[in-house]
This record gives structure tokens, C-alpha cells and sequence, in this order.
């Protein structure tokens, strides 16, 4: 043994298997003590009716039930994190704190402070990776330089993969669970109330939160994922697995994940989606370490000649981004995307991407006023991802669209929600429209549509508008050929 106390500090890996600083603590220390602190510096800023909070809560209380069936308990905190878990530690006369790494920028700086603080008392801080196959600079070119274009770091991240399948091993947590400091005295969970926030039907917007929840997501997506790779692409049909919210909290294990669906490739019964969807995995590992190793992302363009793009500015751009935020564009697909986000902080991932073009190329905003709307509303919200994701459709990230690859809404609408199923069900003033008219209202001016409005931009004006816009950027010799 090396410690003969330990605490694992627990933030976005809420459960209790397949854990591994749960594991290296276990199994390194006499005692292990586990935490997780609701911190103030997150809390303070998210409204009050908050999903992510609430889905955060139900899991705790989840794996505080765990842990106690395994002999443990979790103690849980509101304060904030980075003082609380060093005062944490002294209480409990612990010599070393597990976490699990976090790859943002702000959660480095946090994990900074905290090992300077434990390591001035006396104590140390121990980090691991776990959310993540591969990490930092794992994954690297032949070169020995770091990737900034998805299909060769895929290739190299499968590669790495398969050469050392022992990378999806799982870390073991029942076999040392005897170590686990008893629950005796243990206070009692906070409520939301008592975090500050309102109660939230999760079950209203089909979210099932903790591990069971994780694990009944993954296992209906099982039984869909052949037809993955198509059904994907239509926001009407439950085409997509659901999992982003679990595995941005932990919930699921992402080695579990991997190794499932590699399973159903090697025997076949994966079909044509399983690949895809691993790709999908690997999207957010790409993303992941891009953030990592270029933090600038944040608040810059990752291709810094986009910086000088010249965006709409002032009331009318003010305005303009209120009416999309609203879903009152008059584009019945955007409309309706919007609408469901709002409605229930999901957003289907072909949405996002004509959603946030539309913003940057049809309305010419700034693609972070729709990163940060995203990232308040959206129950998976991701750093890494999301601005990956904007900046692609902005086309000022790594292996990003082309700055002339412009989203039509008509044609995504009529080519991905042929029917109008999905904007009927988001937008119901549209729902005596026929299969045609739901697409473009505004060219059937007798059509019944209630309130809905016409189009707050013409769209191949605007297309051509975005064009000159980045203009500066071609002359500038940085835009994709």
C-alpha cells in the first residue's frame, strides 16, 4: 500500500464501475473516501431551471446508492471546488486526492490549483485518464506531430487501438471495494432546492438519468445502431443513440462503449452504422485533444485568419440573433430545430450543423454568439465539441467546411424532413401545410400558417453576401481550396 488514506474526487464520471481513479486508488491506499463538490463557480451561472443540474443530482444520489451497496458512500459538498476539496482532504487526513483528468481549459487551471494547494500541505493530487481511449499527444503522426484533420488522426487512433486492445480494459472496482471508507455518519444528500435550483421533469424529455439510465440508453441503441449511418440524418425518426449527455457526465463508460461496438463490427452485426458511429466516438476524441493542445479555441478561430472575418454587429445583428434564438426566422427547419432545443435541451446533430450555418452564413453573426447559446441550453454541452462543432460550420476550425459550403435550409429541410414530421411536431401553426408548402411557406401565400413569420433573409442573397464577407480570408491565402 501507498497510502494509507485516499480520496477520489469524482466530477464528470458519475458512476461506480469501470472507474479509474476510483480503481488506483482502491488499489494503491487502505481507505478510500469518496467526494463530489456541487461547485459554486459552475452553479453561479447557469439559471435555476437547469437539466444538466438536475441530471447531475439523480445520478449522485444513484451512485451514492452504489457505493453504499459496495460498503462506501459519497460525501457531497456546495462550495467551491478547488478551495473545498484541499479543505476536504485536511479533514479527512488523506495523503493523496484521485481524479479523473479533465482536458478544458479552466478545469486545468482548477486541477492546477488544487495540487499546488495539497502539495503545500503536504498531501498529493493524482490524476488519470479515463473519459477519453486516447489522450494529449497519444495519438500522433508518423512524424511525431499532432493532427489537425480528422480522417488521418481516425486512422492512426484505430491503429493505436487495435495494436493495444488492452486500452479498452476495464478498470476494476468491485474486487477492492472492501477499502472503501464505511458510510457511518455520512450527511445527507442536498436537494435542489438547497443547491438553489428548481426541480426539473427529466422524464418529460426522455432523459433517464445515473447509470441504469446510461446503460438502457445504450442498450436500446444497440438494437438500432446497423441502421445507423442513415437514420442519423433525419431529425423525425429515433435514428441517433442519445448517449451524449451520459458520456458527458460519465455515466457510461467510453471503454465499454468502444469495445461493444467493436464487437458488433468484427461479427457482423454492427451493418453499416456501428463504423459510423465509432467514427462519431472518434470525432469527439479528435476534438477533445484539439482543444488541449490549442486552448486559443475558446475565444479565437482555431485558423487564426479568420479572426478578420467582419461580422453583423449592433441592434440589427442583436435582433437578428434574438430571432433565432426564438425560432422565428421563417425558415420552418431552423424554426423548428431551435424550438426543440428550447423545449428541451436536445438539438439532433444534422440540426446543429444547418442551424449554426444559418446563423454564421445567412445571417452573417458571429459563430460564438451561437456557441455560447448552445452551451447554456444544450443538456450535453460539451466544451470540446461544441466549439468544434461551431467552428466547423463557421469554417474557422480544424478540417472545417469550406467557407463556401453554405447550408441551404430549404433543400435540408425537403431532403432530411421530406414529410414535414418534424417541423409539424415543433411547429404546430405550420401543421395544415402540405408535404410541399411546409418547406418554404412563403411561396403559397393563401397557405394557412398562423402567425408563423416570412423569412427574415433571402437566401441566396445572403449566400452571396457571405462570400465577399470572407472574402478577406481567400485573399489572405488561409481559406480551403
Amino acid at each position: 500500500m501507498k497510502f494509507e488514506k485516499s480520496l477520489v474526487w469524482f466530477r464528470r464520471d458519475l458512476r461506480a464501475f469501470d472507474h479509474a481513479a476510483l480503481h488506483h486508488a482502491l488499489t494503491t491506499s487502505k481507505t478510500v473516501y469518496c467526494a463530489f463538490v456541487y461547485d459554486d463557480a459552475i452553479l453561479a451561472k447557469l439559471p435555476r431551471h437547469d437539466r444538466r443540474v438536475a441530471f447531475i443530482h439523480a445520478s449522485i444520489a444513484e451512485l451514492d446508492a452504489e457505493l453504499r451497496t459496495l460498503g462506501g458512500c459519497l460525501l457531497v459538498r456546495h462550495a467551491h471546488a478547488r478551495s473545498d476539496i484541499v479543505r476536504l482532504a485536511a479533514e479527512l487526513d488523506v495523503q493523496a486526492v484521485f481524479a479523473n483528468e479533465d482536458y478544458e481549459p479552466q478545469a486545468i487551471d482548477r486541477d492546477v490549483a488544487v495540487a499546488d494547494a495539497l502539495e503545500a500541505a503536504g498531501r498529493q493530487l493524482l490524476v488519470v485518464k479515463d473519459q477519453l481511449i486516447f489522450a494529449k499527444d497519444e495519438v500522433r503522426t508518423l512524424a511525431g506531430g499532432r493532427f489537425s484533420v480528422f480522417t488521418p488522426y481516425k486512422n492512426a487512433w484505430l491503429k493505436r487501438m487495435h495494436a493495444a486492445p488492452e486500452c479498452l480494459a476495464p478498470w476494476q472496482i468491485a474486487p477492492h471495494a472492501a477499502r472503501l471508507a464505511p458510510a457511518q455518519g455520512a450527511p445527507a444528500l442536498p436537494s435542489l432546492a438547497a443547491l438553489g435550483f428548481e426541480p426539473v421533469d427529466l422524464a418529460a424529455v426522455g432523459i433517464v438519468a445515473g447509470m441504469r439510465g446510461g446503460a438502457a440508453t445504450f442498450e436500446s441503441f444497440i438494437a438500432r445502431m446497423a441502421a445507423y449511418d442513415e437514420a442519423r440524418n433525419y431529425p423525425a425518426i429515433d435514428g441517433t443513440s442519445t448517449l451524449s449527455i451520459h458520456l458527458r457526465f460519465g455515466t457510461v463508460s467510453i471503454r465499454h462503449l468502444v469495445r461493444t461496438v467493436n464487437q458488433l463490427i468484427a461479427s457482423g452485426a454492427g451493418g453499416a452504422g456501428a463504423p459510423v458511429w465509432l467514427s462519431e466516438l472518434i470525432w469527439r476524441e479528435f476534438y477533445a485533444q484539439i482543444l488541449f493542445h490549442n486552448p486559443h479555441v475558446v475565444e479565437r478561430a482555431f485558423k487564426p485568419a479568420y479572426d478578420a472575418v467582419a461580422w453583423e454587429a449592433g441592434p440589427q445583428a442583436e435582433a437578428a440573433f434574438a430571432a433565432w434564438c426564438e425560432g422565428r426566422t421563417g425558415y420552418p427547419l431552423v424554426d423548428a430545430a431551435m424550438a426543440q432545443i428550447n423545449q428541451t435541451g436536445f438539438m439532433h446533430n444534422r440540426l446543429r450543423m444547418v442551424t449554426a450555418s444559418f446563423l454564421v452564413k445567412d445571417l452573417g453573426i458571429d459563430w460564438r454568439w451561437g456557441e455560447q447559446y448552445f452551451a447554456l441550453h444544450l443538456n450535453d454541452f460539451e466544451l470540446a465539441s461544441n466549439n468544434g462543432g461551431w467552428q466547423w460550420a463557421s469554417s474557422s476550425g480544424c478540417d472545417a467546411q469550406p467557407y463556401f459550403r453554405i447550408f441551404n435550409p430549404v433543400t435540408q429541410s425537403q431532403k432530411f424532413d421530406k414529410s414535414g414530421q418534424f417541423i409539424r411536431h415543433w411547429l404546430p401553426q405550420l401543421k395544415k401545410l402540405d408535404d410541399k408548402q411546409i418547406h418554404a411557406p412563403w411561396e403559397w401565400p393563401a397557405a394557412p400558417r398562423g402567425d408563423y413569420p416570412a423569412p427574415m433573409v433571402d437566401h441566396a442573397q445572403a449566400r452571396a453576401t457571405t462570400l465577399v464577407r470572407y472574402a478577406v480570408v481567400k485573399a489572405a491565402g488561409e481559406a480551403d481550396a
